[in-house]
């Protein structure tokens, strides 16, 4: 069925829009960023394999967001709800994962970086900018934006408006990946961004999170007819499914490959806290989590 859905997708319907320029601009500048950052020998290692997430989140975003499945997700629910999945639970945690804040940060000129950082760091205009950055970067505050984030545009009167307007859809989608790069930070170390939550802390938020995507799935998929407009009044869909089964396949697209991320998170951080200290090691378990 999914063979017989994207068949008429060819290479003529990747598009040449914001996220696929915006994505190559910031692969330019990690690479300016990472010629003006020194890696002493014993990290390089673990540098190639950040340096590969980050461009991976980055491939991630142009293939959800510019690829032939963009066209798709304009006749397919389940195509639609792939794209959401990519962009919160693939791109969003690779992009912390590769911890590329200072080679981005590095990426500007000396006078710009000094001057923003004063700007940033000191400036009265921005001071609310501030008030709001620490705000959104306390646990309870991400896990709740991620949330409502995701259950929000959801809803049908929300959904259906990003299906009628360019300039919503951009929106939905902008919001999805940063709040879901503010969740993931929480629960994934990325310095220089501070991390406040145990191991076992983490456990739970990853559990919360992944609650959260199980409710959605678990409305979409028990509900007894198509919720959104758009894709319930469409004449013929490519596959020939109904538009109950096209939502019924977007729900099991959040509910199974949607949990990966949130398990991997889980089976980590409790292998790292289950799992005994070595020998002669001094470190805590909470520390030993955060490397």
């Amino acid at each position: 069925m999914l063979a017989t859905a994207t068949s008429g997708v060819g290479f003529g319907n990747w598009s040449l829009d914001p996220p696929l320029v915006l994505c190559a601009d910031l692969a330019v500048l990690y690479w300016l960023g990472s010629r003006r950052t020194v890696t002493p020998q014993r990290k390089r290692h673990a540098q190639r394999w950040r340096d590969t997430a980050f461009y991976g989140a980055l491939i991630v975003l142009v293939l959800a967001l510019s690829s032939p499945l963009d066209a798709l997700s304009e006749q397919l629910f389940w195509a639609h709800m792939l794209q959401h999945v990519l962009v919160m639970l693939v791109a969003a945690p690779l992009l912390v994962l590769s911890r590329p804040w200072i080679r981005l940060w590095r990426s500007l000129p000396l006078a710009a970086r000094r001057w923003l950082g004063r700007g940033l760091s000191h400036g009265r205009r921005t001071a609310p900018l501030r008030t709001l950055s620490a705000f959104v970067a306390r646990p309870g505050a991400s896990l709740a934006l991620f949330s409502i984030v995701l259950l929000g545009w959801h809803l049908p009167s929300m959904f259906d408006a990003t299906l009628s307007s360019g300039v919503m859809h951009g929106l939905e989608h902008a919001l999805f990946f940063s709040t879901a790069v503010l969740f993931f930070k929480q629960v994934i170390p990325s310095p220089p961004l501070h991390l406040s939550l145990a191991a076992p802390q983490r456990v739970i938020y990853a559990i919360a999170a992944m609650i959260v995507s199980w409710v959605l799935a678990v409305v979409l998929a028990l509900s007894p007819h198509a919720l959104y407009a758009h894709y319930a009044h469409e004449a013929s869909r490519p596959g020939g499914i109904s538009a109950l089964a096209d939502q019924q396949l977007a729900a099991g697209i959040m509910w199974v490959p949607g949990s990966i991320t949130f398990l991997i998170v889980v089976f980590v951080y409790v292998h790292r806290w289950l799992a005994p200290t070595e020998p002669g090691s001094t470190r805590s378990p909470r520390l030993a989590s955060e490397h």
